[in-house]
């Protein structure tokens, strides 16, 4: 995580989809769970630097760094409940349902389980939020980079359906939602990252 900046001229294609994954896979543990101290170590140690590179992305690396740097685990943990889990639900709903339709386990989540059965992905038992939520999606889009038997069409298409057309805005409200302190700067790296990722895609052809 020393080099997580994914809008460097130059990186190799092979680094290039390790860097992108493995950003999908720390924002699907970040909404998943509460960071654990371990998770907080790594976040610490960002090098937001590399490269000697400038931008959006990068400033918002650098931003979750030093929140990661001053935040508490508690805290940290209770800020979690606060947004995503509350006494009946939490500030905010992280489903594309919610975000596409207004209302939870509508058409958007039966299209997204039609998709993930022919990519031959299904839920673990012990899951039991939707499929839609941001955390699982970005777990999914992290395994689409990861996996060379998966062309970039079929992985541009899974985004431009399912991401696309509403986590930007969840990651906008999770930055500027009242009960956020750290995870205000997860909520600036997702929209970062997610308007980088808009980018490469769209070069990618179908």
């Amino acid at each position: 995580m020393s080099k997580p900046v994914t809008e460097a001229p130059g990186v190799p294609v092979e680094r290039e989809q390790e860097l992108r994954a493995n950003v999908y896979r720390l924002l699907a543990a970040l909404l998943a769970a509460p960071p654990t101290e371990e998770l907080f170590a790594l976040l610490r140690d960002i090098d937001a630097q590399a490269d000697q590179q400038q931008g959006p992305l990068v400033a918002a690396w650098r931003m979750l760094a030093v929140s990661a740097r001053k935040a508490r685990v508690d805290d940290v943990d209770d800020e979690f409940h606060a947004l995503f889990i509350g006494a009946g639900r939490g500030e905010l709903l992280p489903y594309g349902s919610w975000y596409l339709t207004g209302f939870l386990m509508e058409k958007p989540l039966a299209e997204l389980r039609q998709d993930l059965l022919e990519l031959g992905y299904a839920r673990q038992e012990e899951v039991r939020e939707p499929e839609d939520h941001a955390a699982a999606l970005c777990e999914v889009m992290s395994m689409l980079v990861s996996d060379p038997d998966i062309g970039a069409a079929r992985e541009k298409r899974f985004f431009e359906n399912h991401i696309g057309p509403w986590m930007g805005r969840f990651f906008e409200d999770l930055e500027g939602a009242e009960s956020a302190g750290f995870y205000s700067a997860v909520g600036l790296l997702g929209k970062e990252f997610l308007g980088v990722e808009q980018q490469y895609l769209a070069m990618t052809p179908h």
